[in-house]
């Protein structure tokens, strides 16, 4: 090991992070211990900053955020054989069971005993050093960065999103919202054959951003009839699968206007507040309503599509700020929400 403590960056206060020295982490049988060096800020770990909370799930202060991660492996634990002391590996933040029905039925991110980084009770990544079973580590090919790794976790959001929806080659596909889990599922889209892809936001930057990551139409609502622009990409019929991304219910009410008769619309964003909804249009047109929870079984996918450069990341250019300045990257994540695509955080020295 390089150092002897571990040192943690925690959330001890609404809008207050402060570092901290913390244990050493063991590796357990079948676990590893590994250093990290990037994580992101998730738009879940800003709720926690900013509100204490998300829903019922309560910040349990100090409580460490962060869950979009890369990093070495530092330590083996009894048993593991799939890794060596040195690798530079993404994890994959949710543990699941293993044991229960879901689990065995690989639907593990739906497992309700998931202990799931930064989600309460269960600290997160912004540690120096954290343990994490081996098999949840994958092992990054020579040609990505570390950053590109601790950006796989809201690439699978978006890539669990876009194979939720059913998006196969020469499809139309709507996305209202342009933020990080936004692009991403853009970037699913795209590598999954999707053609023609309209974008909405109501923020310029948000959607000169999708122009660049390969939107064919981008629209802002304020200034545009997103109905007809997507009426006029489709011939009139509508998109084939809707995502809502932003998380609003502003958003999701209008999304039946969007879709195709016998299409898909999928749910991304976290949408906290009752929504009116006209599901007498959606009966009409018989279309699926499909939730998103996490994600499923692509990493190693998502590891091969980034290293040949079928999805490029590389356009993300990410804010980083160093470790013992976590809080400023918060801060500055906070201040600057209509621009930022995504903060990482230099967790190594």
């Amino acid at each position: 090991m390089e150092q002897i403590q571990n040192r943690v960056a925690q959330l001890t206060a609404i809008q207050k992070i402060e570092m901290a020295d913390a244990p050493m982490p063991k590796a357990g049988p079948g676990e590893v211990v590994v250093k990290t060096e990037y994580c992101g800020i998730c738009g879940s770990d800003m709720h926690f900053y900013t509100h204490g909370s998300i829903g019922k799930k309560v910040a349990p202060f100090p409580f460490i955020l962060g869950h979009e991660c890369s990093g070495y492996v530092a330590e083996l634990g009894e048993g593991v054989t799939t890794l060596k002391v040195g690798d530079r590996v993404a994890l994959e933040p949710g543990v699941p069971c293993g044991r229960c029905e879901l689990c065995r039925e690989g639907l593990y991110n739906l497992c309700p005993d998931v202990r799931f980084m930064a989600a309460p009770p269960f600290d997160g990544a912004l540690q120096s050093y954290l343990a994490h079973p081996a098999d949840l580590c994958f092992r990054l090919l020579d040609s990505m960065t570390m950053q590109e790794g601790a950006m796989l976790e809201p690439l699978a959001v978006g890539m669990h999103a876009a194979k939720r929806g059913g998006v196969t080659m020469g499809q139309s596909v709507c996305i209202l919202g342009s933020g990080t889990i936004g692009i991403m599922t853009l970037l699913a889209c795209k590598a999954l054959g999707a053609t023609r892809i309209v974008v909405s936001d109501l923020i310029e930057s948000r959607l000169e951003s999708a122009k660049a990551f390969g939107a064919d139409v981008v629209v802002n609502p304020r200034e545009q009839d997103l109905e007809a622009a997507v009426m006029e990409l489709t011939g009139g019929a509508g998109c084939d699968v809707v995502f809502e991304t932003a998380g609003s219910p502003h958003t999701m009410v209008d999304t039946w206007k969007y879709v195709r008769r016998g299409g898909v619309i999928t749910l991304v964003g976290n949408i906290t507040a009752d929504v009116s909804y006209s599901f007498l249009e959606i009966s009409r047109k018989e279309v699926d309503i499909r939730p998103v929870f996490r994600y499923r079984n692509l990493y190693p996918m998502l590891i091969e599509a980034v290293a040949s450069g079928k999805i490029d990341l590389s356009g993300i250019r990410p804010r980083e700020f160093p470790f013992e300045e976590s809080d400023a990257a918060f801060r500055y994540t906070a201040n600057n929400a209509q621009e930022v695509i995504k903060t990482l955080i230099r967790v190594s020295e």
